[in-house]
């Protein structure tokens, strides 16, 4: 029988990711949520209007309530709005960290590294793992296959390293940080999430921030995660009824296939929208519309050439379905 998931209930609400790809793809702790569903239930998942609300992250501690409806509790986390993603990171490695030690056991550890709390490690076959130091002792730290964590990085759980990733020499990441499938990391990371096929390779600092799908962040960029008079950080988003109060700590959310030049420093509470290239001398505004090319429109046959100049340097190419998702929203856009 298959999981049918719909993301009616917070499509809207997690702009801007759902601009270009369903609720179900977005990743939070080690998995997607479609990925979760099928790990959990050992079932078929498919996309449709009715059925399960992506809403629902679900972990091998409460699915069967989100699967049957009935006796959910406030311990079940909701996903709505897209700085959810970095604020409930956490519990989400924690979590699909639960589920993985549940069912499998880690690949040996090098006697290179340095590590703390062994036990809460898990490194899967084929990852390279060489002169680092892992301390697990405040959470879980995963190391996906084929990933790579180069000598002298640092890694404090609980983190999440994903199938084909590479962490460059010397990183510095810090608990809550997931980094997505075949991303490129490096500087001072956390609490924050790179979606899959995303480059922060330089130094500089992300923190309390989501960057989505085939970004990259230029070498020396920045993000503010905290405001200097420590007031809160406040969304106000043209598609949301109300402005959102998020709390003291909110750094950057940033759309698919975007870019920022080198030294870009991103404002607290920066919100970037599809497919934005972004260079200035000075901070660039905190709120960036989709197909923004500096302070000009982003010309859609230049866009299109730009994001499969990038997806070839990863052995990538974009697809119909994903040529017309962006066409479509390209048009939406500038039909205000």
């Amino acid at each position: 029988m298959a999981i049918i998931l719909t993301d009616k209930e917070n499509k809207k609400g997690l702009i801007p990711f759902t601009h270009t790809q369903h609720a179900a793809d977005i990743r939070i702790g080690i998995f997607t949520i479609r990925e979760k569903w099928e790990m959990l239930t050992g079932e078929k998942v498919e996309i449709g209007e009715d059925g399960i609300s992506t809403a629902f992250i679900p972990c091998m501690e409460d699915y069967i309530q989100i699967r049957t409806g009935t006796s959910i509790t406030d311990d079940i986390r909701k996903l709505h709005y897209p700085w959810q993603i970095f604020q409930f990171n956490e519990w989400a490695i924690r979590r699909d960290f639960d589920w993985i030690i549940n069912n499998r056991r880690s690949a040996p550890i090098s006697s290179t590294n340095r590590c703390v709390h062994e036990k809460a490690i898990f490194i899967e076959p084929g990852a390279k793992v060489e002169h680092v130091y892992i301390n697990a002792e405040q959470g879980p730290v995963y190391i996906g296959a084929g990933a790579e964590v180069m000598e002298g990085a640092m890694l404090r759980g609980p983190v999440a390293i994903c199938e084909g990733a590479v962490v460059k020499m010397g990183a510095t990441v810090y608990g809550g940080t997931t980094i997505g499938k075949h991303c490129v990391a490096s500087g001072e990371i956390k609490n924050a999430v790179l979606m899959d096929y995303s480059n922060k390779a330089h130094d500089g600092y992300l923190g309390d921030s989501v960057v989505g799908r085939w970004c990259n962040i230029g070498a020396g960029s920045s993000n503010s995660n905290l405001k200097n008079n420590a007031a809160d950080v406040v969304y106000d988003l043209p598609h949301l009824e109300s402005p959102v109060n998020v709390g003291k700590k909110a750094g950057l959310i940033m759309g698919d296939y975007c870019r920022a030049a080198i030294n870009t420093s991103f404002n607290t509470g920066s919100f970037i929208g599809v497919c934005c290239n972004i260079f200035d001398r000075s901070f660039p505004d905190k709120i960036i519309p989709d197909f923004s090319w500096g302070n000009t429109k982003y010309e859609f046959v230049k866009a299109l050439e730009d994001i499969r100049n990038w997806m070839s340097m990863k052995g990538k190419t974009l697809t119909v379905a994903e040529e017309h998702i962006l066409q479509e929203l390209y048009y939406k856009t500038f039909e205000k």
